[in-house]
């Protein structure tokens, strides 16, 4: 068995919010504290996910280190969502697209060296760029998470619990089994392939397909409902789940969910792992069907659910710069690290209230014409909101005030049921759950159900819903890339009709982009420089030249 380097896993760091959260122990160096103790275990359980998961790496980069600003603003780069002109290991070329035609039929390529993006993946992807290769932080930061969980799903059997130890211990079962399936889906849903490893602090060379590791990930995420059903006593669940989540976030939505809540937490997230691992068009009526009976049971407008709430003290989710959307924010033209996309704020319908408390519209900002031909805009984040009382607010930089959905949400879930109706011909119903998203989301819009509209306009409308309820929570790549937008235009891929500010300032509104981003990452070279794959892996590689 060969040790993986590339994670830097770190149990010894603690979280502080508003309280001091986290005493967690290196589990290198057993203790009756770290092995044998509640709160010790607890800790360990804690510190999994909060500061291996989403906080420490061996390598970083301090403008986009974080999971939820870095790994997850990658997603929103390659979809569009965002720009970006800083060259902090590479960070502007990653979403640069291949090519831009105007209005004028002028065409502007990508002014970066290599100049297609699949060329940019393949140069930067090397060991010996350690944190300047973006494909290695979601990787990193997802086997840190999983081998984490597995030392505590080791330690759990040793642990002598208060009160009905089967139910606690079920819980704290639930709690590694769950992140798990969390990380190995991220894993399955942006890498060709990956690695399953289910024995702490040790790993193999057998390099598995993208379609196993989902498959693996489900079997985590099963593995976590069995553990969930096994819970006798809600009493003692109550107190191992209060405790493993920081109390700063258990505000609002992210109060400590329930058994049930937790199930419908999981489902949504089973749902999610097929409809984003297929092409659009590749969507049989048994996929639609398995998505309408997860979704039928995921996760409702009232439930609660895993969220991170922003701190001052630098946890895993510091206030001013823990979130994508808190790096774009700014009171002047062209926001701050993270430039928002002219292609995300034309996904607006008219009088979506949405817009207006969100999207500040200015002069227009012009970056260096070297760095990027899609990433001027006009537009940027209006930090707080802009005063609409019940209208859901993208960014708030002041400690504590903000909520970021960890994992599933009713949005998500809701939108995915309503493209499964759609799709199998109950066009009306998914529109009623379109419109119901909306009211949740206070858009102040007209209803759309019931107005006529036939399936692909329906389809077009749950598309723009989907760009714009779950902006900036990782998920925006999926759709670019299960819809082909993202491919080359060879493939079938690319936009039409978009606006675009172009580098003389001129606004296009009918301008044509193609893309060409590889649709699943190759394995990261930081892994397979110290694992190399063993005979009869599968290829590491995304074929896709």
């Amino acid at each position: 068995m060969k040790k993986i380097l590339v994670y830097g896993i770190v149990f010894a760091l603690a979280l502080t919010g508003c309280k001091k959260q986290l005493d967690v122990k290196n589990p290198n160096e057993p203790t009756p504290a770290a092995s044998t103790s509640e709160q010790g275990v607890v800790s360990l359980a804690q510190g999994s996910v909060y500061i291996n998961g989403f906080k420490t790496l061996k390598y970083g980069d301090g403008v986009f280190g974080l999971y939820w600003s870095g790994a997850m603003g990658f997603h929103e780069l390659l979809g569009d969502v965002i720009g970006a002109e800083a060259a902090n290991s590479f960070l502007n070329q990653i979403g640069c697209p291949n090519k831009v035609t105007l209005d004028n039929a002028s065409v502007v390529v990508n002014p970066n060296n290599p100049s297609t993006w699949y060329s940019f993946a393949r140069t930067v992807n090397q060991n010996d760029y350690q944190g300047q290769n973006f494909s290695y932080y979601e990787w990193a930061y997802s086997y840190n998470m999983i081998t984490a969980c597995n030392s505590l799903l080791e330690v759990i059997p040793n642990v002598s619990f208060t009160g009905n130890s089967a139910s606690k211990a079920a819980a704290l079962k639930a709690w590694a089994h769950f992140w798990k399936g969390f990380a190995y889906s991220r894993i399955g849903s942006i890498y060709y392939a990956g690695l399953i490893n289910n024995a702490f602090a040790a790993t193999n060379g057998n390099y598995v397909s993208k379609e196993a590791i989902i498959t693996e990930a489900n079997a985590q995420l099963d593995a976590a409902i069995a553990d969930l059903g096994a819970v006798t006593s809600a009493s003692d669940y109550s107190v191992i789940i209060g405790k493993l989540i920081p109390s700063f976030c258990q505000v609002d939505k992210g109060m400590p969910p329930t058994t049930a809540m937790w199930i419908r937490t999981i489902n949504t997230l089973k749902a999610r792992n097929i409809l984003v691992n297929k092409q659009f068009a590749a969507m049989q009526p048994a996929d639609w069907q398995s998505i309408l009976t997860l979704t039928n049971s995921g996760v409702q407008a009232t439930d609660f659910i895993f969220t991170g709430r922003t701190t001052a003290t630098g946890d895993f989710l510091p206030a001013s710069s823990g979130y994508v959307a808190a790096k774009i924010q700014s009171s002047g033209s062209g926001g701050g690290t993270y430039k928002l996309s002219e292609r995300w704020v034309q996904e607006f319908k008219a009088g979506d209230l949405r817009k207006t408390q969100n999207v500040r519209t200015g002069a227009n900002w012009i970056g260096n014409s070297d760095r990027g031909n899609a990433f001027n805009t006009r537009h940027t984040l209006i930090n707080g909101g802009n005063g609409l009382a019940g209208t859901y607010s993208y960014v708030n930089t002041t400690p504590e005030a903000f909520e970021l959905a960890l994992v599933s949400t009713y949005e998500e879930n809701a939108l995915m049921r309503a493209e499964a109706l759609i799709n199998t011909g109950q066009v009306d119903q998914g529109l009623a759950l379109v419109d119901a998203v909306r009211t949740y989301m206070g858009a102040g819009l007209a209803p759309v159900a019931n107005t006529g509209l036939t399936q692909v306009q329906a389809q077009e409308e749950l598309r723009r819903e989907r760009r714009i309820a779950l902006a900036f929570r990782g998920l925006s790549f999926y759709d670019a890339r299960r819809y082909k937008i993202s491919e080359p235009a060879s493939a079938g891929g690319g936009r039409t009709g978009c606006v675009v500010v172009s580098n003389a300032g001129t606004l296009n509104t009918n301008a044509t982009i193609e893309y060409g981003y590889l649709d699943y990452w190759d394995v990261p070279d930081n892994e397979l420089a110290y694992n190399p794959a063993a005979s009869g892996s599968a290829p590491t590689k995304n074929p896709k030249q």
